[in-house]
C-alpha cells in the first residue's frame, strides 16, 4: 500500500518520509496509544505493538518502517524514534497541532491538583459515612 499524503521530514539530521494513516488503521493507533502508554495503568507491550503500526506508515530511504528490526535499524537511538512518534501523531491528529501537545500536558499538570483534591474530598466523605470499625487494640470482655 502507498503512503497517503507522503511529507517529508528531518528529526535529529536523519530524513524520514512520514504519511497520513488510513482511517480504520488511524483509528485503531490513535485510541490505542494515550492509554497503553499511561504508567501504572496502560500496558508497555500493547503500547509497542501500536507504536509498530504507526511505524508502519513511515519510511526511511524507501524502506517501510514495518517492524522492530527495521525500526530500530532506521531510527537510530530512542530519542529519535519519539521525537518520529510524535511528528506523526500531530501530523495525523488535527487536535494535535505542533507545540500543542506540550500546552495540552501544561493544562493538565495546572488542573491535576485541583481534579485530586476533589476526589480525596468526595473519598474522605464516603469514608466518614461509614461505620467506624473496631480497633484491633480493643479487648472484649469475657464472661
Amino acid at each position: 500500500m502507498n503512503l497517503l499524503e507522503p511529507k517529508e521530514i528531518e528529526i535529529d539530521g536523519y530524513k524520514f518520509t512520514i504519511s497520513k494513516m488510513p482511517s480504520m488503521a488511524g483509528r485503531r493507533i490513535v485510541s490505542g496509544y494515550p492509554l497503553s502508554s499511561l504508567p501504572k495503568i496502560g500496558d508497555y507491550e500493547e503500547n509497542e505493538k501500536v507504536m509498530v503500526q504507526l511505524m508502519g506508515y513511515v519510511e526511511r530511504n524507501g524502506i517501510r518502517l514495518s517492524t522492530p528490526e527495521l525500526i530500530d535499524n532506521h531510527t537510530v537511538n530512542w530519542e529519535v524514534l519519539g521525537k518520529l512518534e510524535i511528528a506523526m501523531l500531530e501530523y495525523n491528529c488535527s487536535f494535535l497541532a505542533r507545540g500543542s501537545i506540550s500546552s495540552f500536558l501544561d493544562g493538565i499538570t495546572q488542573k491535576l491538583p485541583e481534579l485530586i483534591t476533589k476526589i480525596l474530598i468526595l473519598f474522605s466523605e464516603s469514608l466518614s459515612q461509614k461505620e467506624k470499625p473496631v480497633s484491633k487494640n480493643s479487648k472484649k470482655a469475657i464472661r
